[in-house]
């Protein structure tokens, strides 16, 4: 890119003028839920207020990130710079398609999840503040993935974190303090790894700017220790995520909060970790993630057949769904070792978005399970058919789904993540996603049969529909089939993402819109 003729007129001319209207989208979904939250806060007294108004900054929140996805389709990348000083010395906030879609994908499984909420937390749960740090857990949640600096990554990293402290230990059980315990142990370890990994980055870049780092690196390639970086990201990520073999923490906490909590955690946070893995390692790191595949491939292929064969051995039907997470990430990973194919990362960009709807409506689904059954055991449940055919088609909907069988919206990301592997030679990888998903399906299978087709092991009184549980329910699995039956678009917009990461031209010209001195 052309380098500027004047620093110091550029500079006065970005300064001085005015931002457009559009770019400040690129920044309200993050203000509208930290200015929300600390409303809800003020209205503790008023737990049925707070829920009602927090479902209508949802509304919004959703509508925000729909406007902001219209407008990168439209225009594509947009910048905003805090303070209005330029890049790379202000915090930027630019949103590309990849951002774009997983912000507004985030927005409405956490409206589906807010509604569910409005029957599954009871007064008491509102006081301890669980609407005020479901908006701080979604400002974590978008800011990370809006925000154009590094560092800025790991701010929202520690927003996340720290609200999803808080709704873990919501009803302070042991059980629950227990599970906390674990997930914030190894999430910490995570974190700390993360920020030496930013400080490393610093020093040889001398820059956070995710825009400013993917020009220079072409340069630095030979002398700075690319490598190393790329690697202490990938650990980090991988924990958050929760790959192989830090996998463990996910399964022993995300079954101890409330189910709508565990649902929110499932459909959104391991993907915060998939989410800036891509970003770092595929935009930033490109020929470093190229050296790192094999191991990333083997990685996610551990992944992916420990979370098939632990949803097989579990009785509990919230550790069950916990290691279809494990297996699920592992399928995004693949798409990540294979970036370097044609549907590498579109097939790992569509299997998140995918994801994150399908995994928030397994985790509601259970709570239903539990509510008309009388608990989570396979050991204990049967019945559900005779109780509700209509709770059991979308639940089997779901169940197809997760094992990714037509026509529903996980078969179309397998699919390109298979024909990815086969066109790269990978024929092994393929496989291991096929069998994972083979194994997915008897463990979906064994969950049915025991727990909706057998009959119940007493007579159990049939459980009233309730629509703050059913309607969320409903919503989300209309997604899935009509990502499944529809795919066209998704997919579209799934390939414009991974080819916006692979080739971020637009995404500095965005930030740097007169060059690079």
């Amino acid at each position: 890119m052309a380098a500027p003729t004047s620093a110091v007129d550029l500079s006065a001319a970005l300064i001085t003028a005015p931002v457009p209207i559009g770019h400040w989208l690129a920044i309200l979904p993050v203000a509208h839920c930290i200015t929300l939250g600390a409303v809800l806060l003020m209205l503790r007294a008023y737990p049925r207020l707070q829920a009602w108004l927090a479902i209508l900054g949802l509304v919004l929140l959703a509508l925000i990130d729909a406007a902001l996805l219209a407008k990168v389709v439209a225009e594509g990348p947009l910048t905003m710079v805090m303070g209005r000083w330029l890049p790379p010395f202000g915090i930027a906030f630019t949103v590309d398609l990849f951002g774009a879609l997983m912000a507004f994908t985030s927005a409405l499984a956490a409206l589906a999840a807010g509604i569910y909420a409005l029957t599954d937390i009871g007064d008491s749960g509102r006081r301890y503040g669980f609407f005020p740090l479901l908006m701080l857990l979604m400002a974590g949640v978008s800011g990370a993935f809006l925000t154009g600096d590094i560092f800025n990554l790991y701010v929202w990293f520690e927003v996340l974190l720290i609200s999803s402290f808080g709704l873990i230990i919501l009803g302070s059980e042991r059980r629950q303090i227990d599970g906390a315990l674990k997930y914030a142990v190894l999430n910490l370890i995570a974190t700390t790894l993360f920020l030496i990994g930013v400080g490393i980055l610093y020093a040889v870049f001398g820059t956070l700017n995710m825009a400013d780092i993917a020009v220079k690196a072409r340069d630095l390639r030979a002398t700075a220790p690319l490598m190393t970086l790329a690697s202490l990201f990938l650990l980090a990520f991988a924990m958050k995520a929760a790959a192989f073999p830090v996998n463990f923490w996910l399964p022993a906490a995300y079954h101890t909060p409330r189910i709508v909590v565990s649902a929110l955690f499932a459909g959104l946070l391991t993907k915060v970790g998939i989410y800036a893995l891509i970003r770092v390692v595929v935009m930033l790191l490109p020929v470093e993630r190229q050296e790192l595949s094999l191991l990333i491939a083997l990685i996610a292929a551990a992944t992916i057949l420990v979370g098939a064969l632990g949803a097989l051995a579990e009785n509990d039907i919230r550790r069950l769904f916990g290691y279809v997470v494990i297996s699920g990430i592992g399928n995004m990973l693949a798409g990540v070792a294979l970036g370097g194919t044609g549907g590498g990362i579109s097939g790992a960009v569509f299997y998140a978005l995918h994801s994150m709807v399908l995994m928030t409506a397994l985790y509601l689904a259970a709570g239903e399970i539990a509510r008309r059954g009388g608990g989570f055991l396979l050991s204990t449940l049967g019945g559900l058919y005779r109780q509700s055919g209509g709770f059991t088609a979308l639940s089997l909907v779901l169940f197809l789904a997760a094992c990714g069988l037509p026509p529903f919206s996980g078969f179309w990301p397998k699919v390109i993540l298979v024909k990815a592997a086969l066109d790269s030679g990978a024929w092994w990888l393929a496989a291991v996603i096929l069998a994972g998903g083979f194994l997915t399906t008897i463990a979906f299978g064994r969950l049915f049969l025991l727990a909706y087709w057998r009959p119940a092991p007493m007579a159990a009184k049939p459980a009233a529909a309730l629509w703050g549980t059913g309607l969320p329910l409903a919503a989300l699995t209309a997604l899935v089939v009509g990502f499944g039956i529809l795919p066209d678009q998704l997919l579209a917009l799934s390939q414009s993402a991974a080819a916006g990461l692979a080739d971020p031209e637009a995404y500095v010209h965005s930030v740097f819109p007169g060059g690079i001195r």
